[in-house]
């Protein structure tokens, strides 16, 4: 069964209630951290749960330590996934608002906590579900105490110090999901350093959807990446954002054109300029 896999609206409707399905809410708004609860509140997909990005997808955050969205604590995050009602061999099911970038990052999280089969991503959101005409629903989910024992795999993370000492690394492919105006540094309006890590290519979240909000078929991402890789070996690709989560979506875009899963700087930019010692680069 394939690493990353996506689930139309309609194929979703089909499912709802049935047995093992667990449907996690992720919506979020980095300018309005409550944006996802209220959403929430105000409908969401019938037995969803819904998994706050800063609450339940994150760890705390130490200013001048981390980055703005740190790991969470793993044994954490398996209790309130037990929770949510899931086991080990549940059908899980995540979405947003559309571009996929918050359900990204628990499908990650899923992964380095060893869920590796079973999990997708529903393609286009929740604007896919209303285009498709389909209901929300005002009723809370059942409740239902799951058995997930996941942990997590470390070599699915690099931390500032090992991606600091392997930037001269000519085998290694560092990928930034953040546009192209923020990897330039001509625009910076989250973190207080404008740029990119040195030698970093920019590959825009965004540029793995097409113009419907859809994800891109199989092929086109695996070109798309191709050139990033430039013939390096797909397991030395490391990822990297702004806080950790839009590079998600590009680990999960690659695991959908068939790449190997590759690392994620999760602590990302919002982490790597807290040390005046790293290498700031601006530019193409």
């Amino acid at each position: 069964m394939p690493l990353a896999q996506f689930i139309t609206p309609t194929q979703l409707a089909e499912r709802l209630g049935a047995p093992g399905l667990v449907i996690l809410d992720c919506r979020f708004a980095l300018e309005d951290v409550d944006y996802g609860q209220r959403s929430y509140a105000l409908g969401h997909i019938a037995g969803a749960h819904f998994a706050d990005l800063e609450r339940d997808l994150s760890g705390p955050v130490v200013k001048g330590v981390t980055g703005r969205h740190p790991l969470p604590d793993p044994q954490r995050l398996v209790e309130r996934l037990r929770e949510w009602g899931m086991d080990n061999d549940s059908q899980v099911v995540l979405y947003d608002d559309g571009p996929g970038a918050f359900a990204a990052r628990a499908w990650w999280l899923l992964a380095w906590l060893g869920k590796r089969e079973g999990v997708s991503i529903l393609d286009g959101g929740l604007k896919a579900w209303h285009a498709a005409h389909q209901p929300l629903s005002l009723d809370p989910p059942a409740k239902r105490e799951g058995t997930f024992t996941g942990a997590p795999d470390m070599k699915l993370v690099i931390d500032a110090e090992h991606l600091a000492k392997g930037l001269g690394n000519p085998e290694m492919t560092l990928i930034d999901a953040r546009g192209l105006p923020r990897f330039r540094g001509e625009v910076e309006p989250i973190d207080p350093v404008a740029g990119h890590i040195p030698g970093a290519q920019c590959a825009a979240f965004t540029d793995n959807l097409g113009p419907d909000g859809h994800f891109l078929p199989a092929e086109q991402l695996k070109q798309r990446f191709a050139q990033k890789l430039a013939g390096r070996a797909p397991e030395q690709v490391v990822a990297y954002c702004g806080s950790g989560v839009t590079a998600c979506h590009n680990l999960f875009a690659l695991a959908l054109a068939g790449y190997p899963l590759g690392r994620l700087y999760a602590g990302s930019w919002s982490e790597w300029i807290n040390d005046p010692g790293h290498g700031v680069a601006t530019g193409d």
